[in-house]
């Protein structure tokens, strides 16, 4: 029996590639959560960027709260297994009137991962309508196998690199996933989706969690670090620790070491032959 999901939900992520959306936050801890990050926008005078909003969970409390909150827990069980790992994450943030926009892409084309099981949680702290620029994604799309990506980076574009697919999607407009705060979806990770800017008056928060089942391998020319977050780790990544004091100098350099690998492996220019 899944302990969060249906069996339909279940159904539809293995048939669909995802599935949303999923409630996982009450009220109060999308408050708490958002109200956390933004006073710390405050304090430091700007907005939240790179490196901070990458493996934001070895700084921030609200982030370490997301990455191990039971019910997220229990949705990702559902579909990738009890023992997890997280692997990375992102804050994908998306201010009011705004452009910003994601191309076309796979997760896994820059993951270097094997076999290609992660999901990842996209959490909403704040509403991910289609005005403002939630997630799209082409149902089914995960079975089609992987597709050639190229950089393009710009500006406006959420991805650093701005990995993308060229050409062969254009004109898709695949299916809308909004989901609203408190809620989230699950999305595999060879899944094409994208997303487009945010028309609304309000700045759209997602936090998106890459879990990995611990049997899951780094297939690139270094060997990446992850966070166990619930059963037990296989020994297949440098393991990170739990961040014990969010802000310190303790938690500022476990954040740049593990940052350091992805981004040496990202980095690399690996290209997978299996």
């Amino acid at each position: 029996m899944p302990k969060l999901l249906s069996a339909s939900q279940v159904e539809a992520y293995a048939r669909d590639g995802y599935v949303s959306p999923i409630n996982v936050l009450n009220a109060n801890e999308v408050k708490t959560f958002r109200q956390d990050l933004e006073d710390w926008e405050k304090q430091r005078g700007q907005t939240i960027d790179f490196p901070e909003k990458s493996k934001s969970y070895l700084l921030f409390n609200w982030a370490d709260q997301l990455v191990h909150h039971p019910r997220i827990l229990d949705a990702v069980e559902d579909v990738i297994g009890p023992d997890i790992l997280v692997y990375h994450s992102t804050l994908f943030l998306k201010e009011a009137n705004t452009p910003a926009y994601v191309r076309w892409h796979q997760d896994s084309t820059y993951f270097y991962l094997s076999p290609h099981l992660h999901v990842t949680a996209w959490v909403a702290l704040s509403d991910a309508s289609i005005a403002a620029g939630c997630m799209q994604v082409l149902p089914g799309s995960h079975q089609w196998g992987a597709f050639e990506h190229d950089d393009k980076p710009e500006p406006m574009n959420m991805i650093r690199r701005g990995q993308g697919i060229s050409d062969r999607f254009d004109d898709a407009k695949g299916a809308f996933i909004p989901v609203g705060p408190g809620q989230m979806s699950l999305h595999h990770t060879d899944l094409v989706h994208a997303s487009g800017g945010n028309e609304t008056n309000d700045r759209r928060l997602g936090f998106a969690i890459s879990y990995v089942p611990a049997h899951v391998k780094p297939t690139g020319a270094v060997k990446p670090s992850a966070l166990c977050v619930r059963g037990r780790s296989h020994g297949h990544f440098l393991e990170e620790q739990r961040m014990q004091h969010p802000l310190s100098v303790e938690s500022f350099k476990a954040h740049a070491d593990a940052l350091s690998l992805f981004r040496a492996l990202q980095d690399s220019g690996f290209k997978e032959t299996a």
